[in-house]
């Protein structure tokens, strides 16, 4: 397997640190609004490389956080009339059912900044004492310059960082590029701590809660390519100064999303939220119709082709899954036809090339036409069942399972006298059984 290391810019062989072992952290929302599309894809992303290395065996600790203290949250509140933890178990709540209606994975550690707040204090105290940060007046922030491969992740110069510095000039900065670990303030949300009463910065967040989570260098530290600076290039400054490792062996970043080629952006409020999209699978079908760490499109033309994809998909797991239910031969079979076996491997093959996600899909594609071609024929039940069973396989590490459940003996009479009443061209009875079946998912 071959993963595209964003730390070293290049393709590399994939190691776990521990044998069948996994850990995986991705930047979660910040928790002031419901997600959009965007900002669904790494979520989706991940769960499906989730999906993968359990299926082949390892056992994989997920961690993706919510960050439920910030400015954002505390401007929601005012606007809203509610608290700021209303605000955020409000969203947090949305962003859970969202992800759930995309198929995703929610058994997974969840840590809430509110929750972090002892151990984010321990360890920016740490940093004090290793004078890698420095206390003004209650503010904290941390000395970039002390860190020698500081920017190695976003490959960008300290010097030119320096000279080209956007930063607001800070005068209780020693140098423009240093960043706040802990901020002075009474407003919103604020704790105690030995630096003054105040709240984390957003950089110092996710960082401790790895160090308290795993406790060591994790596999794999994902999310979107807009993080790499200055969000993870901030983190890996902090575990490198702190237990001197770039935090996770493997950095994945995945591209953005952008609508009719104009940026997604809740600021420019050109955003489609994932909770007013009424086609949630084909939505994560489309999300995955690009390789992660290219750049995304979204237009109604293209988003309405995977509505019609995901369709065929169910429809012919549908076919297949009824024909061997009605002939009472579904049954569990090993895969051994030579021409499925050599889709699952191309399946298989795609995304252990740098998980794309696109490659993968066609073998699913290719499958489905060998399907749709062969459940015309002379019914060959075991041929049926390995078709099944692969489109089955490919389908659930894409999260685009679809789950069918056992024909009832009234289920079996009820398909068979609709068959019946359409050979006897009894439109009638056969539109009412057709409407029957449908209400039930069998057709």
């Amino acid at each position: 397997m071959k993963i595209y290391n964003s730390y070293k810019d290049k393709l590399e062989e994939f190691k776990p640190i521990h044998k069948g072992k996994l850990n995986i952290y991705v930047c979660g929302p910040t928790v002031y609004n419901y997600i959009h599309i965007g900002n669904a894809r790494p979520v989706v992303f991940f769960d499906t490389l989730r999906r993968f290395f359990e299926s082949k065996g390892y056992k994989v600790k997920f961690v993706s956080n919510f960050t439920d203290i910030d400015d954002k949250i505390i401007q929601k509140a005012i606007a809203e009339d509610e608290s700021e933890l209303e605000i955020s178990e409000k969203y947090i709540e949305g962003f859970l059912d969202d992800i759930k209606t995309l198929n995703c994975k929610t058994d997974y550690i969840k840590p809430k900044v509110t929750d972090y707040i002892k151990h984010i204090i321990e360890f920016i105290d740490e940093l004090i004492k290793k004078d890698y940060a420095y206390n003004v007046n209650g503010d904290v922030f941390f000395r970039v310059e002390k860190v020698k491969k500081y920017g190695a992740l976003s490959n960008r110069n300290v010097d030119d960082l320096k000279s080209g510095s956007r930063v607001d000039i800070n005068p209780n900065k020693e140098s423009p590029l240093d960043f706040t670990l802990w901020k002075k303030t009474s407003e919103g949300i604020n704790f105690d701590s030995p630096f003054s009463k105040g709240r984390p910065g957003w950089h110092t967040e996710c960082v401790a809660m790895i160090d308290d989570i795993f406790k060591e260098q994790i596999d794999i530290h994902g999310g979107g390519s807009d993080l790499k600076f200055p969000h993870h290039e901030n983190e890996i400054a902090q575990s490198i100064a702190l237990n001197n490792h770039r935090l996770a062996k493997y950095w994945m970043h995945n591209g953005r999303v952008s609508i009719k080629d104009t940026k997604m952006s809740k600021s420019l409020g050109n955003v489609i939220l994932v909770k007013d999209v009424e086609e949630k699978l084909p939505l994560r079908y489309f999300l995955l119709s690009t390789h992660y760490r290219s750049p995304l499109n979204y237009d109604d033309e293209g988003f309405n082709m995977y509505i019609k994809e995901y369709d065929k998909l169910k429809t012919t797991i549908k076919t297949l899954f009824i024909k061997l239910e009605l002939a009472e031969e579904l049954t569990k079979v090993e895969v051994t036809d030579k021409e499925i076996l050599a889709l699952i491997k191309e399946f298989d093959g795609a995304l252990e090339d740098d998980f794309n996600t696109a490659n993968a899909i066609t073998s699913l594609q290719s499958l489905l036409k060998i399907a749709n071609v062969n459940v015309r024929k002379k019914p060959d039940y075991n041929y049926f069942n390995q078709l099944l069973k692969a489109i089955n396989y490919m389908s659930y590490i894409l999260g685009l399972d679809i789950e069918m459940e056992r024909l009832s003996e009234i289920d079996k009479k009820m398909y068979h006298d609709w068959q019946i009443a359409r050979e006897n061209k009894d439109f009638k009875t056969a539109d009412n059984l057709r409407t029957k079946l449908t209400n039930r998912g069998i057709l």
